[in-house]
This record gives structure tokens, sequence and C-alpha cells, in this order.
């Protein structure tokens, strides 16, 4: 089993920035960060492939949020910028060693961390 643990959210006001980050226990190929805020599904946010070749991203944080990773430090970043409001939510980093490239597809991944909360307030 890969473990995966997430930092970095916190409570920011609207236009601001922040930097997720996850380190994982393992090698990995692609990851990538979802997110759930109250009371609606989780999603999709973007995706890396295993050397950073390829990325994807939901096209409601496309040109604010950039993923990123380190295999080096076996650690994935999201830098989340302008955040807004319908940003809020718990954002959960994903991993896979499957080959393959479904970027937002939670089905792709099969490891999972715990979560760490944005709250972006207007």
């Amino acid at each position: 089993q890969v473990q995966l643990v997430e930092s970095g959210g916190g409570s920011v006001q609207a236009g601001g920035s922040l930097r997720l980050s996850c380190v994982s226990s393992g090698v990995t190929l692609s990851m990538g960060w979802f997110r759930q805020a109250p009371g609606k599904e989780r999603e999709g946010v973007a995706a890396i492939s295993t050397s950073s070749v390829t990325t994807d991203y939901a096209d409601s944080v496309k040109g604010r949020f950039i993923v990123s990773r380190d295999n080096a430090k076996k650690t994935l970043y999201l830098q989340m910028n302008s955040l807004k409001p319908e940003d809020t939510a718990i954002y959960y980093c994903a991993a896979t060693r499957r080959e393959g490239w479904s970027p937002l597809r939670s089905g792709k991944y099969n490891y999972w961390g715990q979560g760490t909360q944005v709250t972006v307030s207007s």
C-alpha cells in the first residue's frame, strides 16, 4: 500500500493563494487532486503524469491552479492562485500504480490521502 499525506490547507481571503503538498510513501505513476465541497460530489481538479510531461485541469481552475511533482522527494503539489469562495472544499491527493491516462477520473486512482481543508472567504 502507498500512503499519501496532504498538507498546506488553510483559510484565505478571495484572491489569495495556497500551495498544497502531498507526500507519498512509495513510487507511483499518475497523481491527481480531487475536492469535495459541503453537500456536493467529489470532483477532479488536476492531474499529472509520471514525469510531469502531461497535465490536465478542470475547466473551473484552468489558468489559476498549477499541478507539479518532485519525484526525488516523492511529493505532489498544487499551487492555487486567485482563489474564489467556490474553491472551498476538502482537497484529496490521489495516486495510482496503473499505467494509462485518465487524469480526472477517480476510478483510476487506488491510493488516497485523508484530505486537507481549504476555505476561501469573500
